[in-house]
């Protein structure tokens, strides 16, 4: 049995639970050993999101089960075959994309990068700002990492919307976003890419949200529509704080990098120590629970 984990298993002392089974460690760095035939469960490097890293999949013919350590799966989908099983790292990135999410809306609104810029000339630049007390947030996407930004905002004595992709006590569907968005003070997207959510935010949904209101993504930079944000942005009228962009990574020369009332981070939303000891627990019981015949968790595709 392959396990690939890129950057979360380093070694191989930290297999050593797992040292009675016949697991491989690879972490995606060197070439896929030559001989997959007996693979049955395989964990996606993790790092960056290059579909390249599923190319092994098709080189697995007894392949069972594949595992991602990230909570977004859009990357594995165009290698899976009929009769395979799925299962993603919710709960692995939660902590960390909330604690991003929150970050980069508290230092939107409350003004930080014009602080930090002017602190860079030695100017001392004082000014009102929006906050966030009493304002209105609406997350698009309550699944695990939805739910978490919500319980990191409960302090903050904000007013709290919640769409997902079906009902549910407390949370509407996400065809009821148009009718939220008038009333949003705050966007927050955590929603997964799918053929549903890719170009979600385009003109019409911008165009709904208020003068001067705040989109955050943390989801993928394919749920939002770049020109049209773009066209916010530089009409001045929408601010925007980015953890994911649409090309990404995004170039040098790209309009987004200079357009007006944008912060933008480089998909590092669940880039803290919290990620390593959670992915190694989550792979070591997804094996453990696979080699004994229990059902798998996080399981997104599959019986």
């Amino acid at each position: 049995m392959l396990v690939d984990v890129r950057y979360l298993i380093p070694h191989p002392d930290a297999v050593a639970d797992l040292a009675d089974l016949d697991v491989a460690l690879h972490d995606g760095s060197q070439p896929v050993p030559d001989n997959l035939e007996d693979v049955e469960f395989f964990a996606v490097p993790y790092g960056v999101i290059d579909p390249r890293l599923c190319e092994p999949i098709a080189r697995m013919p007894r392949l069972a089960v594949v595992q991602t350590v990230t909570a977004g799966y859009d990357h594995v989908l165009p290698f899976l075959r009929p009769g395979l099983i799925l299962a993603n790292g919710r709960g692995v990135h939660d902590a960390a994309t909330a604690e991003l999410a929150v970050a980069l809306t508290l230092a939107a609104r409350r003004g930080l990068p014009d602080f930090v810029r002017a602190g860079d000339e030695g100017r001392w630049t004082t000014g009102w700002s929006t906050g966030l007390a009493d304002a209105r947030v609406l997350i698009v996407g309550y699944g695990s990492i939805g739910a978490a930004i919500e319980r990191r905002l409960a302090g903050f004595e904000v007013e709290i919307s919640r769409v997902a992709r079906k009902a549910r006590p407390g949370v509407r569907p996400v065809s009821d976003v148009a009718e939220l968005l008038p009333q949003a003070d705050v966007v927050i997207l955590a929603t997964p890419l799918t053929s549903e959510t890719e170009g979600l935010v385009d003109k019409d949904f911008l165009a709904r949200m208020p003068d001067g209101a705040l989109l955050v993504n943390v989801s993928r930079g394919r749920v939002v529509d770049t020109a049209a944000l773009l066209a916010e942005l530089e009409a001045g009228r929408l601010h925007a704080a980015l953890d994911v962009t649409d090309p990404e990574p995004l170039p040098a020369d790209h309009p987004l990098w200079s357009a007006p009332n944008v912060l933008i981070s480089p998909h590092v939303g669940g880039l803290t120590a919290a990620l390593a000891p959670r992915a190694r627990r989550l792979l070591v019981n997804q094996v453990r629970r696979y080699a004994t015949g229990k059902p798998l968790t996080n399981v997104v595709i599959g019986p």
